[in-house]
């Protein structure tokens, strides 16, 4: 049975001519078949074809009766002969600097049958668009981690914008409804209506198949990043009684005395996920701007931080100010509790876990630019970031469209 919709890869040859010889049930040689039909678009002026271009195959005289068009490695693009068999066009798209094979077969009407084959190559393109996707360390992050896909060359146009992220797919277990964001034209973010499920396993697959994006950008190679995620900590910091309330899993496990930032100092409010962690870091005032033997100056060997903004808001060990934990804000900042505290924090929390801190007089944490601050967004502020103003739902790991990438062989937590 003839295929009238068929799979194939879009074709780019020299048009051909005129017509073909009848006669009941005869056979075409592949001569005769290559006058019935002609293909489009030509080859350019260095024997190449325009991988961009649409490609057509139509009958001069008599209906085609099937057309492929094959890449050198058997992989096929989608293509549509028209209900009136007169014609094929290409709906998938080619792939730059590939050989390609164009099989046609056709019936001359008067019972007259043959196919003919014609090779073309695809121009190089000029630039490929890759993409870095992270978390990709197959790693265990908190339920507060994003998706981040960093592009090789910015993408700005709303058209190419689609092109770029319908060629990325996030696959969960289980699953989740989600959506992209289009933070600039180099980075785009991922985060589900809510935060991850606790113990989720999620991969995250780029493949455009090197598809026209804009200009002479086409997509580049193939990337995949998988991860999953522990236990759903939440760190919730009142500024108003200076007091942490720990979370794991919606169950209260701690109640912490903190400081927060004094005014003129005062901490963000809202979300913030933990970025890194070390042990001791040197804190010095001069790196956000207050000089050297101010009253505010500092510089201090701090131990047990826990990073939530690449400004240099952390929670951290402050026994300097012991005895204002749990009465007032002293701080320059940062949530300061005593050097046990901040080791148990420390010990409990990993990146990608969540600090909320509310009833500061500081301003609201910056959903983009200075950490993850992606949940202080809205779910309809977010959707409006897609360049295809689409939710997306996850498949689970390993059933989806896209990536087959498994996050089974996740190491544990240390």
């Amino acid at each position: 049975m003839r295929a009238r919709t068929g799979v194939a890869v879009a074709t780019l040859l020299t048009p051909l001519a005129l017509c073909g010889c009848g006669g009941g049930t005869a056979q075409l040689s592949s001569v005769d078949t290559a006058k019935l039909v002609s293909v489009s678009p030509q080859a350019g002026p260095r024997g190449t074809v325009d991988p961009a271009a649409p490609v057509v195959v139509s009958a001069v005289h008599g209906k085609l009766t099937d057309v492929t068009v094959s890449s050198a490695d058997g992989h096929r693009v989608a293509g549509a002969i028209s209900t009136d068999d007169r014609s094929w066009h290409s709906t998938g798209a080619l792939v730059p600097g590939q050989h390609y094979t164009v099989t046609v077969s056709a019936d001359n009407g008067d019972g007259g049958r043959g196919t003919t084959a014609r090779t073309f190559a695809t121009s190089p393109a000029g630039h490929l668009l890759t993409a870095q996707l992270t978390p990709g360390d197959h790693a265990v992050y908190g339920v507060g981690e994003p998706v981040t896909v960093t592009l090789s060359q910015p993408v700005h146009d709303p058209a190419a914008r689609q092109v770029v992220e319908a060629g990325l797919t996030v696959d969960s277990t289980p699953s989740v409804r989600g959506g992209w964001y289009w933070v600039d034209d180099k980075t785009l973010h991922f985060r589900p209506e809510d935060y991850w499920p606790a113990h989720a396993a999620v991969s995250v697959e780029y493949n455009l198949g090197g598809r026209h994006v804009q200009g002479d950008l086409y997509g580049g190679a193939r990337s995949q990043a998988a991860f999953s995620t522990g236990d759903k900590l939440l760190a919730l910091t009142d500024a108003g009684s200076d007091y942490m309330t720990v979370y794991r899993n919606g169950q209260k496990i701690n109640s912490i005395p903190v400081t927060t930032g004094k005014p003129g100092f005062d901490t963000r409010n809202g979300v913030k996920v933990v970025l890194e962690q070390e042990p001791e870091v040197l804190m010095d005032s001069t790196t956000i701007g207050i000089a050297p033997g101010s009253s505010n100056s500092y510089h201090l060997h701090v131990m047990w931080d826990t990073r939530v903004t690449w400004s240099g808001e952390y929670v951290h060990a402050a026994p300097w100010s012991v005895d204002s934990q749990g009465v007032a804000n002293v701080s320059h900042g940062c949530t300061g509790m005593s050097t046990g505290n901040a080791e148990w924090f420390y010990d409990t929390f990993h990146r990608g876990d969540l600090v909320r801190v509310v009833n500061s007089h500081g301003h609201d944490m910056e959903p983009f630019g200075n950490g993850f601050g992606d949940w202080n967004l809205t779910w309809s502020a977010w959707q409006q970031g897609s360049a295809l103003h689409r939710v997306v739902t996850t498949a689970p790991v390993g059933a989806g469209s896209g990536s087959a990438t498994q996050a089974a062989l996740l190491r544990p937590r240390s």
